[in-house]
């Protein structure tokens, strides 16, 4: 009985729905699924709608943005109030801030001698924000690289040349803000932060992230947030390896925090498959538990 409590949809910078992602879950026999598309809190009630009746027990979550030292950092959170004003504000501060920034990653794009085109970006999003992805997949089409992986192995990743930092809260406050609003914050794939892309490992399939291979977000701030209200880290990512697993499952045991698993689905024809990674009904009540 598990749960993949990291997934994403059209709602964000995944390409299948989150009624499709609600019938594969189920097709597979997952107990659970975490509806975490960033930056939002649209899909729930599409997706409890549409597990309505299945047995499938939907998480509803965000995957928040947050900002450190020039580095994506990402908190999901479980459980939170759609409505809780504050958060409801913020989250709506970092989508409208999505469109100056994916302009700005554009126009460094133009000054690198790729042509991008701002109105192609924004059809490939349609009514998603717009996210790396979509720039990275408008980069493709210009021919300038033959996947996404190039793209954001060249360009995007963090600290790329066409990398444009995001105005964000810092990862403590991501966990105030969420906790705040009733929910339970988990530190999304550490290891991923801290350094540009290495090459050949940056798939983009996170649509604010990139897949930076690095050394992984410094112990100094998962303490911190950790005393913030931080309820769990997602050491058991698919990108990660067998030492960012090792080292975060530690670190989760020293501070007293759940360790998580989600496969961080973004949809067909990219990395990880739903179902992937799962966390262990356990284990989500335990954080459920900690609201």
């Amino acid at each position: 009985m598990t749960y993949d409590l990291h997934t994403h949809s059209t709602y964000s910078d995944g390409t299948t729905s989150v009624e499709a992602n609600v019938r594969d879950a189920l097709a597979i026999g997952l107990a659970g699924l975490g509806v975490t598309d960033h930056d939002t809190t649209d899909p729930f009630d599409e997706a409890m709608a549409a597990a309505d009746g299945t047995g499938l027990e939907i998480v509803p979550g965000t995957e928040f943005s947050a900002e450190l030292d020039g580095f994506s950092v990402h908190v999901l959170g479980y459980w939170i109030d759609p409505q809780h004003a504050e958060l409801v504000a913020e989250l709506a501060r970092l989508r409208n801030e999505r469109e100056d920034r994916a302009r700005a990653i554009v126009d460094r794009f133009r000054d690198l001698g790729i042509d991008l085109d701002f109105a192609r970006v924004q059809a490939l999003a349609g009514d998603a924000p717009i996210g790396r992805p979509h720039i990275a997949q408008a980069v493709v089409e210009t021919g300038a690289a033959p996947d996404l992986r190039m793209v954001f192995d060249t360009w995007l990743a963090d600290g790329g040349p066409a990398y444009v930092e995001k105005h964000a809260v810092t990862p403590v406050r991501a966990v105030e803000l969420l906790t705040a609003a009733g929910g339970v914050a988990v530190l999304a794939h550490p290891g991923l932060y801290g350094a540009a892309v290495e090459p050949g490992r940056g798939d983009g399939s996170d649509g604010a992230d990139g897949r930076a291979l690095g050394p992984g977000l410094d112990a100094t701030v998962v303490e911190q947030m950790a005393a913030a209200g931080l309820a769990g880290i997602e050491a058991d990512h698919p990108d990660h390896t067998g030492g960012h697993r090792s080292r975060y499952r530690d670190l989760a045991t020293a501070l007293g925090l759940e360790v998580t698993a989600g496969s961080d689905y973004h949809g067909a024809g990219k990395d990880n498959p739903l179902g992937s990674a799962t966390t262990s009904r356990d284990v989500v009540e335990r954080l459920r538990a900690r609201r």
